[in-house]
């Protein structure tokens, strides 16, 4: 089976381009440029050279003996945390501030929920000397502060959301009206694998080199390039994209999405998308989206600003209803427990979203032979606040 974009950018019944008019000519644009852009070799050569460079890559692969001994399996831990500005949103942002100045454009926004994709945008805006914009919901700047301290640093501006329930869905589209207002000399960074086409084909591809670097680590480490297992969190759904790419052709390969269910799926208050949802436009393409009966967005609720979002990636969708890839879920519980676990196992403190991920080890049976690659997508420095309030619960 093909899980590739299509000419019209379809991934089955999942994707398109569904726009107002005035935002047509910035899609038309990058949508006839993207391909040839990627594909050219100075692209390739300054993209690679900035991810090793500067980014840091090639992530660690790394085998936790403990974890292995908790679940009597052989559990390694994909350390996208490790990457500069600590998430795997590094790499989306180094190739598209690229496309960006291949494009002429001289300024750049970006949505942000947990902030990481904010400060990638404002990191790579600083490294360009482009002038950068972050739309970030009023609830996540809250939440996460630290982050905000951070884009404001590098010489971002941050604008607060305040309308919606002030998170990331209400972020987008306060950058989408931007990016109407401003078609000449704006490109908009959009942080995941969501948007109107080509977005998600492009930055699947951007984040594919975690996936890529997998296979080789993986033959270094056990003899072969394909695991038993991959598990990564979802909200939007880049990390699962970029972990997941490789292998979507290896039916071998279990591939296990993890959204959040925040205070149970049937709690209302959650961001279990493929549970809750149904097909829907969002943002620009139609996907699997949480709605009521009239088509009205429900508003998503997860401890993790990364995760509340009530959508999810076309192309995920699609490999949901083509069961490629099997979708689970995690509450704010099992993520906070499974946090706690990792950082007293193996001294590293993860991000409330890559959590999630790192929740599905207690729900799986694996064999003692089973090789299971979890996506670490980002550190936990900016949910240190979060977690210190639940430290005498969980410890």
């Amino acid at each position: 089976m093909n899980f590739n974009v299509d000419e019209s950018g379809f991934y089955g019944e999942f994707g398109g381009a569904f726009i107002p008019e005035m935002m047509y000519p910035n899609i038309k644009e990058l949508r006839e440029q993207y391909l040839k852009i990627l594909a050219d070799k100075s692209f390739q050569d300054e993209l690679r050279l900035l991810l090793k460079d500067y980014a840091g890559r090639p992530t660690p692969l790394y085998r936790s003996a403990r974890l292995s001994g908790l679940y009597n399996t052989n559990i390694f831990l994909k350390r996208e945390d490790l990457a500069h500005t600590g998430a795997h949103k590094i790499n989306n942002t180094i190739g598209q501030i690229l496309i960006a100045q291949r494009l002429g454009k001289t300024r750049i926004i970006a949505e942000t929920g947990a902030g990481q994709h904010g400060v990638a945008t404002a990191t790579v805006c600083a490294l360009k000397g482009l002038k950068c914009v972050v739309y970030m919901g009023k609830l996540d700047v809250e939440r996460q502060q630290p982050n905000v301290l951070r884009m404001k640093m590098l010489g971002a501006e941050v604008v607060p959301v305040y309308s919606g329930n002030m998170t990331l869905k209400d972020a987008t589209n306060e950058a989408i009206r931007d990016w109407i207002n401003n078609p000449v000399d704006t490109h908009y960074i959009i942080g995941s694998v969501v948007g109107p086409h080509p977005y998600p084909d492009m930055v699947t591809r951007l984040q594919a080199v975690i996936s890529e670097e997998m296979k080789w680590q993986l033959k270094e480490h056990t003899g072969k390039e394909e695991p038993d297992y991959i598990i990564a969190c979802v909200g939007g759904g880049s990390n699962a994209a970029g972990s997941f790419y490789h292998y979507l052709d290896k039916p071998k390969v279990k591939l296990i999405a993890v959204e959040a269910s925040g205070k149970g799926v049937d709690s209302g208050e959650s961001a279990a998308t493929m549970v809750l949802g149904r097909p829907g436009v969002l943002h620009g393409s139609r996907t699997m989206l949480m709605q009521d009966e009239d088509g009205q967005v429900i508003e998503p609720y997860s401890i993790s600003a990364g995760l509340d979002y009530p959508g999810i990636g076309p192309m995920h969708s699609f490999l949901f209803k083509t069961g490629r890839v099997i979708f689970d879920h995690a509450t704010d519980d099992e993520a906070l427990k499974a946090a706690f676990q990792l950082t007293r196992t193996d001294g590293i403190i993860p991000a409330l979203e890559s959590a999630h991920a790192l929740a599905l080890l207690n729900k799986i049976k694996f064999k003692p032979d089973d090789v299971v690659v979890v996506n670490l997508s980002g550190r936990g420095d900016k949910d240190l606040a979060t977690y210190m309030k639940y430290l005498d619960s969980f410890i």
